[in-house]
């Protein structure tokens, strides 16, 4: 996940390791705590409408703003008095959620999964006995098992995953016959990765591609994941792959190259509630229309709507539940 766009998840299962632990003291150091409390208990709270109040949780990245929207207005639109809460991390947002001061965020499930292995077991836990894997279900049974304990419900994943990706320049694609990973593999090619200087590490990126897909890593350009200067590092040719996400909205002059052998986790996109306060089978009804239909090529739209179009995430997501009838 880039490091620029979405700090939260960059190279997901790893970070989840490193930072899991790292929890910090309060909501309040990150400037969001006052409106937590704001929003259950003043001016946002009570319980006007229909079906009560519900505070949305969102990371302070672009796709979870957006989904953040997207489930606040069905909610509204099922008689919920709802309000969207911006909370720098997951490390800040999860134990939030723990205590009931958000109802509800939208989450990643192979990510979500390593975290919470990383709090129940230890930091070295999604490492030496990693929860989550390339299986969706596997990986949704594992999260809801270890989310229980926790006052988490974990609703069902759909078909949008958002989880690193690799792309190369179209001209390079179309020379080298590349359609997956594999078929970079089988060419025999030098190739030099445009990321984060931890890709040379991380069992997601250069070991990964090395052991499951034969791929000659020669070396990583240090531009970051996802950046515009990694991006432009292999349309100029200076490297030959550059690390993204698979709802990267800026992808011209790139395509991406098919994870065949499906090295990466499970990063579905689901809700995740606290279960007394929102564990309601009225929401996760609600919740489940959205998620049978959201895509990953929705997300990348979405994606590009604000962040190189300049939308407002509210306005892109009522436009995208109207699209999809989801809105009364």
């Amino acid at each position: 996940m880039s490091l620029s766009f979405r700090p939260s998840r960059p190279l997901r299962a790893a970070a989840a390791a490193l930072t899991a632990v790292a929890l910090a003291g309060s909501l309040a150091a990150c400037g969001d705590g006052d409106s937590l409390e704001k929003s259950k208990n003043g001016s946002g709270g009570g319980s006007e409408g229909k079906g009560g109040s519900l505070v949305v949780g969102a990371a302070s990245f672009t796709e979870s703003k957006i989904l953040a929207e997207l489930y606040a207005q069905l909610l509204a639109d099922n008689g919920y008095k709802t309000s969207v809460t911006t909370v720098k991390n997951r490390e800040l947002y999860e134990p939030a959620l723990e205590r009931g001061e958000i109802d509800i965020v939208p989450e990643y499930a192979a990510t979500l999964a390593e975290f919470l292995n990383a709090k129940a077991n230890g930091p070295k836990a999604p490492e030496e006995k990693p929860v989550a894997s390339s299986d969706v279900t596997a990986t949704v049974a594992a999260l809801t098992e270890l989310a229980g304990p926790r006052g988490l419900k974990v609703l069902p994943a759909g078909g949008a995953v958002d989880q690193n990706a690799f792309a190369v320049s179209k001209e390079f694609a179309e020379k080298n016959s590349l359609k997956t990973l594999s078929d970079l593999g089988r060419a025999k090619l030098k190739v030099r990765i445009a990321a984060g200087d931890e890709c040379a590490v991380r069992p997601f990126c250069a070991p990964g591609l090395k052991k499951m897909y034969g791929i000659d890593v020669s070396g990583i350009d240090p531009k970051g994941v996802g950046t515009p200067q990694s991006k432009q590092a292999v349309k100029d040719g200076a490297a030959q792959l550059v690390l993204t996400t698979t709802t990267d909205a800026v992808m011209d002059g790139l395509v991406f190259l098919d994870d065949d052998k499906k090295l990466q986790n499970a990063d579905n996109v689901l809700p995740v509630v606290n279960a007394k306060d929102a564990g309601d089978p009225k929401i996760a009804a609600a919740l489940d229309r959205l998620t049978k239909v959201l895509t990953t090529g929705d997300l990348a739209a979405l994606n590009r709507k604000v962040d190189a179009e300049r939308a407002k995430p509210e306005d892109v997501a009522k436009e995208y539940l109207r699209s999809k009838s989801l809105l009364k």
